[in-house]
């Protein structure tokens, strides 16, 4: 399994990099599009795995949806989209949580049907807003995310006792998420200090605002990429499934590559717009 995990990893590796670096940008969009709808494809066969055609459609809508905001020449209704996104995160997504696995998949499959068309466009726009902001201002965006993942995966690993939501995701610990944040704080610290300020989020917080605003800018973007992550948890378990595909050989489908991605990309490319 490892062996299959780092080979995949190293074909993505192979594509990803010379796509960023290389070309010009719009193929980093187009790169994120094919991953997005790979992802929207796998959201919808958890809601209907019965159809694989439904599946299909399902990503069929999103593209529809993107291109449609593409295609509009005001760009306040992709900035409503990332609005509704981050509302979801803030105002909807933690009560989902809190019901565990006292859900229903089969009653809530139209709303589930709704918010995926919501997110994954978001996330979309997001991510092309980040990349033209800059190359690093995308990179050390994501990269919060995983410097999170890491961190809370070694330091549940060695310290964690006490679950952090043990219905949805038994693995994960409040020692593991503290654990990431602190060295997302140390991660966002390093890139103020080293790289140019207007290169990065954290930089621009840090010079715009002040450096308490920052560290709790980076405290909201590393709890919600939690938040995704367990969301996207929650879903695979009601759908009664361990991956949400698989795509990616040894790790799984895209969706549970980049969960963590969908709310907090969003959040970032709101909070970029405030510098």
């Amino acid at each position: 399994m490892l062996k299959t995990r780092i080979i995949t990893a190293l074909v993505l590796l192979a594509v990803f990099l010379p796509t960023l670096f290389l070309l010009p940008a719009v193929y980093i969009g187009a790169f994120f599009l094919v991953a997005l709808l790979a992802a929207a494809w796998e959201w919808g066969r958890l809601l209907t795995p019965q159809s694989a055609r439904a599946a299909w459609l399902y990503a069929l809508f999103c593209l529809a949806i993107i291109l449609l905001l593409l295609g509009m020449q005001n760009a306040s209704w992709q900035f409503g989209l990332l609005l509704l996104a981050v509302l979801f995160w803030f105002l909807i997504a933690p009560f989902i949580l809190a019901r565990g696995m006292n859900l229903s998949l089969q009653k809530l499959r139209p709303f589930y049907v709704v918010i995926g068309l919501i997110l994954l466009p978001a996330t979309w726009f997001s991510l092309v807003f980040l990349r033209e902001l800059g190359l690093t201002f995308l990179l050390t965006s994501i990269a919060l995310v995983w410097v999170a993942d890491i961190g809370a995966y070694f330091v549940g690993k060695a310290f964690g006792k006490h679950k952090l939501a043990i219905q949805i995701s038994p693995g994960k610990s409040i020692e593991g998420a503290l654990g990431g944040l602190v060295l997302c704080y140390g991660y966002a610290l390093i890139c103020v200090i080293y790289l140019p300020f207007e290169s990065t989020l954290f930089g621009a917080w840090a010079i715009r605002f002040g450096w308490v605003p920052m560290f709790l800018m980076v405290t909201v973007l590393t709890a919600f990429s939690i938040f995704g992550d367990l969301f996207e948890s929650q879903l695979k378990r009601l759908a009664g499934v361990k991956d949400s595909s698989q795509l990616l050989p040894g790790h799984g489908g895209v969706l549970d590559r980049v969960d963590a991605l969908i709310p907090a990309m969003p959040i970032a490319a709101l909070l970029a717009g405030f510098v």
